[in-house]
């Protein structure tokens, strides 16, 4: 039984959530004398102005305590530290950078860790890991890959033999780690890389939404490869990541047209290949992606163009999810309120002040496996709809490659 949604329409339930929210409006009275520094600050602050503030004073206090050797905080703390903050701050977004940066502070945590006299490691190291998770959901909420890699981590850590010291125990999980982000997300990207490239042929038109690290890696490959084939970049606010994903294209000589979700139907006739990225792939095949993905893909149906989903293995999950209201990740209000390039557009200016108006910004949408063509991952190539989750966390072995028919 599902717990019950947040009604964005019952004013008692969205006070409340305001209220446990820990970057929400609050009126910041700090004074901070530390080391001969005192920062006096009494200002009020919106959520984005405050998030980067908070980031960039933190930053500094760090900054300062390590270039004067001193131990403000514990080392391993101070990544973390930094590691949520920058997340908060979304210096750090996409879900492999976020789960990488995360188990690099992991590790640099179990390094620097010594058991407790009268405690076993196993128990109290996993006691640490939870508080270090806390942290980085108060600053963010973590994506399903992180989450699977804390489960991983987790499952190392119970497994441990009980005879082992503790330099052999702390050795053998930094190993696990490392030995994580190498095969299933480095090398995993570059095994998706060479499946996906022999899905493109000379003369296509790739149309991509977004920036998709994966996605960017199998357009680059194919180029290098010698393919000609010219990429269609959609992109939408608020982020405008897709402005990136164009520049470093061009930059590497790829034919490269940009234009915005609103103009996707118009655009689509033209398109013979549709790549998309994947922050997780559900139970039920329903991919988990950056809002908008579920309508490019639509579209893209309509039009009778394949939909290849590039997604690592390790971002598989058990939940299944029917639409994006039951569970999703709110993001800035204030955001989409606002046109860059565009001050003079400032019909939603002081918008909190209107009783009968709500901004809802959701950072993702789910696509159901209907209008996927093919999910691309370092175990092979599938069709959506027998994409399933096993114990192990990837789907039986023996059905992989039967997608290479459906194209």
């Amino acid at each position: 039984m599902p717990p019950p949604r947040l009604q964005f329409d019952d004013k008692n339930r969205v006070d409340k959530a305001k209220r446990q929210q820990w970057s929400s409006k609050l009126k910041l009275e700090t004074e901070l004398n530390c080391f001969g520094i005192c920062l006096n600050m009494n200002m009020e602050l919106n959520f984005l102005i405050w998030r980067q503030s908070f980031s960039n004073l933190m930053w500094c206090i760090l900054q300062f305590t390590r270039c004067m050797n001193l131990e403000f905080f514990p080392r391993h703390e101070n990544l973390y530290y930094q590691v949520g903050l920058q997340c908060l701050a979304g210096d750090i977004s996409g879900g492999n950078d976020r789960c990488i940066t995360m188990l690099h502070a992991f590790r640099e945590a179990i390094e620097d860790y010594s058991t407790p006299p009268e405690k076993t490691l196993a128990r109290d190291l996993t006691a640490r890991i939870n508080t270090y998770v806390s942290f980085l959901i108060e600053c963010r909420p973590l994506s399903i890959s992180m989450g699977n890699a804390i489960r991983f981590l987790k499952a190392r850590i119970a497994k441990l033999a009980l005879n082992l010291s503790e330099s052999e125990a702390k050795a053998n999980l930094c190993s696990d780690i490392d030995r994580f982000i190498n095969e299933k997300i480095i090398l995993a990207d570059k095994v998706i890389v060479r499946h996906a490239a022999t899905k493109i042929r000379d003369g296509d038109v790739l149309l991509t939404y977004g920036s998709s690290s994966v996605v960017e890696m199998v357009l680059l490959h194919a180029h290098e490869l010698g393919k000609k084939f010219r990429v269609v970049v959609v992109d939408s606010r608020p982020k405008l990541d897709g402005q990136t994903l164009l520049r470093r294209l061009v930059g590497k000589g790829l034919s490269c047209t940009y234009t915005h979700i609103n103009a996707v139907s118009y655009i689509m006739p033209e398109v013979t290949r549709v790549f998309l990225g994947a922050a997780s792939v559900l139970s039920n095949g329903t991919v988990y992606s950056r809002v908008g993905t579920a309508c490019v893909a639509m579209v893209a149906h309509a039009f009778q163009v394949p939909v290849l989903i590039c997604c690592e293995a390790y971002k598989f999950h058990e939940r299944v999810q029917l639409d994006s209201i039951c569970s999703n990740e709110l993001g800035n209000p204030d955001i989409i309120s606002k046109v860059p390039g565009r001050m003079h557009v400032n019909h939603l200016d002081n918008w909190t002040n209107k009783e009968n108006l709500q901004l809802l910004n959701l950072l993702y949408d789910a696509t159901p496996s209907d209008y996927i063509s093919m999910i691309i991952t370092d175990y092979g190539m599938e069709l959506a709809s027998k994409a399933h989750y096993e114990e192990s966390g990837y789907w039986a072995r023996s059905q992989v490659e039967s997608a290479d028919s459906a194209l």
